[in-house]
């Protein structure tokens, strides 16, 4: 049985709850289009990855959409944003309390998502205060799944690859992490929930 030391959460669909489906076919009105072109998921990766600012973010929506302004911008990016459940912060902190793990978020997030939860979920201090470590996209300027996001993980924090479980819920996520040694998890956020980590993920622990 593997000995787990670290746990690696992703933020998304693991503890707040995202609207992605309803989200992309708000963008795909909005923009009058039938599928995100090329450009534009090229920028919303470079915004993601803090290569670009929120400003020069914006600005080129603006540009390419003038019919639309800032804060419908906004608005539409952030609709993907819903509520986060306090049972998982609950489960979170009652694991920071135990201290049986080092517990890391790393997040694929951005400044425009980060600013709305810092507003609208109130415990948002608490819940960042529960881990050892916060990574996120914008601000370590490294994404998932490429590898070397989870190769910084490993040697900031001295750990070794067989003593970690990343959760996350996106696959091609977690099956990056998993080639370099890594345990994981690829939560469906559809039928799991992380604070059922130690049931479901039992043979880990």
């Amino acid at each position: 049985m593997p000995t787990i030391k670290t746990i690696i959460f992703d933020f998304g669909d693991v503890f707040i709850n995202l609207d992605k489906q309803g989200a992309m076919q708000n963008a795909l009105d909005l923009f009058e289009v039938e599928e995100l072109p090329e450009e534009l998921i090229a920028v919303n990766t470079l915004y993601e990855q803090g290569l670009i600012s929120s400003e020069e973010f914006i600005d080129f929506y603006t540009e390419n959409f003038p019919k639309l302004s800032r804060q419908t911008i906004i608005e539409a990016w952030n609709c993907i944003l819903k509520d986060f459940p306090e049972e998982r912060l609950a489960f979170l902190q009652k694991l920071k309390k135990e201290h049986h793990y080092q517990l890391i978020l790393l997040s694929n997030t951005n400044e425009l998502h980060i600013d709305w939860i810092k507003k609208q979920i109130p415990f948002y201090t608490e819940f960042k205060s529960c881990f050892d470590q916060f990574y996120l996209s914008h601000e370590i300027q490294l994404r998932k799944p490429n590898h070397d996001i989870y190769q910084f993980v490993l040697n900031e924090n001295h750990l070794e690859a067989k003593n970690c479980l990343f959760i996350d819920d996106t696959k091609e996520n977690t099956d990056a992490a998993s080639a370099l040694g890594i345990h994981v998890w690829n939560i469906d956020e559809t039928k799991e929930d992380v604070k059922d980590l130690f049931f479901i993920k039992s043979d880990l622990f």
